[in-house]
């Protein structure tokens, strides 16, 4: 009798455990697909961002442009958006430097409005990324995760780093 409730609680334990580690990495899957769920809107609103450069590069007034060379600025769209994960971050905030030397004020209204636009649902975008990337990270660091290899095969997460633009708030020319 005693070996079998001896056996029994053992039973109960291990069972209890096992639920706990597949909780627990249930929790850490759904932290990978939230963290690939951002990178996604994040280099959505990234590529938005090279598209609004290259209008900028196009279309916008030279007193605008004084401090900036349109192709610098289309070259710059161009290699941030083709440049592969790994080297995104320098090409990024290449880009940024870039539509930073814009003269804002100079802009018209609905380029301004979009440019604006871009860059804050980028930097949401970014914000969102990291702390999915934070949280999983978290997680993983756990030594029950570690112990138990609960990531599997999964890449380590690592933070996206750019440069936030400046939050610009002057008054725009009119129209054009």
């Amino acid at each position: 009798m005693t070996v079998f409730l001896v056996v029994a609680a053992l039973a109960v334990l291990v069972v209890a455990v096992g639920l706990f580690l597949l909780a627990t990495a249930n929790r850490l899957d759904r932290l990978h697909v939230r963290m690939d769920a951002g990178w996604g809107a994040l280099d959505a609103a990234l590529a938005r961002r090279a598209v609004v450069a290259r209008t900028m590069a196009a279309s916008a007034p030279a007193e605008a442009l004084a401090r900036v060379d349109p192709d610098a600025l289309v070259a710059a769209a161009s290699t941030a958006e083709r440049a592969p994960r790994a080297d995104r971050e320098p090409a990024e905030n290449e880009l940024t430097r870039l539509l930073g030397l814009l003269d804002r004020v100079a802009l018209p209204g609905r380029l301004a409005d979009e440019l604006a636009d871009a860059e804050y649902r980028m930097v949401i975008a970014r914000r969102v990324y990291n702390d999915a990337v934070r949280d999983t990270l978290t997680l993983r660091r756990r030594r029950k995760v570690r112990y138990f290899k609960l990531a599997g095969t999964a890449p380590q997460p690592e933070y996206f780093d750019i440069a936030e633009p400046e939050p610009v708030a002057t008054p725009r020319a009119q129209d054009s």
